[in-house]
């Protein structure tokens, strides 16, 4: 399904996994790293109400819906950051379709408090 240009009105930024080799256990072993990949246009919807409900969101705000154009920085263990907020795709919801030129996916928000999320 082709997105109209007009609906992709909202930036969000691409967040990427890498990996250090400073663990005392190997390769990221301290904890996940995150750097900020690229920027794109995108359209973010909230779930509200029954949506939510049926989406777990114990949070009106914690669950939601981005389409965007075809990128292929993005990946099901990519993060968004929107609005300051970071969140993770949930990789099941992950529908890319290169020949549609579109990539969709549901998100939620990543507890801050946990460095391993």
């Amino acid at each position: 399904m082709a997105y109209s240009t007009g609906l992709l009105n909202k930036r969000i930024t691409i967040v990427n996994r890498t990996a250090k080799a400073t663990g005392r256990f190997g390769i990221d072993s301290d904890g996940a790293e995150w750097e900020d990949t690229c920027e794109v246009w995108a359209a973010v919807d909230f779930a509200r109400g029954m949506r939510a409900m049926i989406a777990g969101a114990v949070d009106v705000y914690a669950c939601g819906l981005v389409r965007t154009r075809w990128n292929d920085k993005v990946a099901r263990r990519s993060r968004i950051r929107y609005e300051g907020v970071t969140y993770a795709i949930l990789g099941e919801t992950f529908h890319a379709d290169r020949k549609a030129n579109t990539i969709q996916f549901n998100i939620q928000e990543v507890n801050p408090g946990n460095p391993h999320t």
